[in-house]
């Protein structure tokens, strides 16, 4: 892979970010790559939801108040139906990792973990977490946070995310001004699928999702599934890493059906 870390930015709010680094990071792992999800949207705090279980130490943590702690501490297993129900303390059984390192704080903590102090360690810890795992992905709210700028700007490579609808075409365009603004540029970008309208921004992206359900409980789809979903995931994974995925479908060749 040539791209190893790479920053997810919505060009909306709901645009379906969070979910899609879940489904990214998950596809990964079924390929038997070790890949993590850093949280650099404080605000929603959308990852926390895909955790198993209390959430003890977090991302805001080690930016504020235990700076000398290994990322380790803040990692988590992406859990399977993860709606914070059953056993799945263990996370997915897959040949790699899928793991997460979410926001889970109290306001105060989060007020200060927003300070452009606290995004420079938000940088290193990205670094950091290059170094451990074979993928790093960045779930960042749109470009307009401390937090959000830092996970840009420390990415090899940035993606939009946005609905494929005429508003998230136009929502393109200004997160693309909002990126070049800070010394960053829009690298790729992902259209999630919308009931109505989707032609219009299909055609400006790389890589179209098509719609899955929508609850937290219903993730990550691509552990298991081999739907028009996870191909496209798959899809997603290889442009965005600039990688080969070699997982087996039930009817061989569709990745390079879809790519074509």
């Amino acid at each position: 892979m040539h791209a190893t870390t790479l920053a997810l930015v919505g060009a909306t709010g709901g645009a379906g970010t969070t979910r899609t680094a879940i489904e990214l990071a998950t596809l990964g792992a079924r390929d038997g790559r070790d890949v993590a999800v850093v949280d650099a949207a404080f605000t929603t705090q959308g990852l926390s939801e895909y955790v198993s279980g209390r959430i003890g130490t977090d991302l805001t943590t080690l930016l504020t108040d235990e700076t000398g702690s290994s990322l380790s501490a803040a990692t988590y297993p992406i859990a399977p139906g993860a709606d914070g129900g059953g056993d799945s303390a263990d996370g997915l059984d897959l040949p790699g990792r899928a793991e997460v390192v979410p926001a889970r704080a109290p306001f105060e903590r989060v007020a200060r973990a927003k300070t452009a102090e606290a995004a420079r360690k938000l940088e290193r810890r990205i670094d950091e977490a290059a170094t451990t795992y074979d993928a790093v992905l960045v779930d960042a709210a749109p470009v307009g946070s401390n937090e959000a700028v830092a996970g840009v700007t420390a990415a090899d490579r940035t993606a939009a995310v946005t609905p494929a609808t005429t508003h998230g075409r136009d929502a393109l365009q200004r997160l693309r001004g909002r990126v070049a603004d800070v010394g960053a540029s829009v690298d790729r970008t992902v259209a999630i699928a919308r009931e109505a309208d989707g032609e219009a921004a299909e055609r400006d992206a790389e890589v179209c999702l098509p719609q899955t359900a929508p609850e937290v409980g219903a993730a990550p789809t691509t552990a298991a599934g081999d739907g028009a979903y996870t191909r496209a995931v798959a899809a997603a994974f290889e442009d965005c890493f600039d990688a080969t995925v070699d997982v087996e479908f039930a009817e061989p060749g569709l990745v390079d059906r879809l790519r074509s």
